[in-house]
């Protein structure tokens, strides 16, 4: 998995890839081991062009600050170097999903 390294990164990131999900996390948290694996097989099962991106909070704080990130797990979803979809603490995989689908039909599928 892609891992963000620095506040740098994380920018280049956003803006270099045209579909993003970022998953803010970190060690201690015992439902992201369970929904991290989740996410990244729905994406790469429905979503096969979104790229998916790892951001440990604890080691990454800076990043975390600048995205208002106060909860783990967080999900980002960006389309275009936007901020599309936010999503925090209780996170439901069809609900993520439909959120996604729209936007990335009209990105790629059109």
């Amino acid at each position: 998995m892609n891992i963000i390294q620095s506040p740098q990164h994380f920018n280049e990131v956003v803006q270099k890839e045209s579909a993003v999900l970022i998953y803010f996390s970190h060690e201690q948290c015992n439902v992201c081991k369970v929904l991290k694996p989740k996410v990244k097989q729905m994406l790469e099962k429905k979503f096969p062009l979104m790229s998916m991106y790892y951001c440990d909070t604890m080691l990454q704080p800076e990043v975390a600050a600048q995205n208002r990130i106060f909860v783990v797990p967080t999900v980002l979803v960006f389309f275009d170097s936007r901020e599309t979809y936010r999503f925090s603490r209780n996170i439901g995989l069809n609900e993520l999903e439909q959120s996604i689908s729209r936007p990335y039909s009209m990105m790629f599928e059109d």
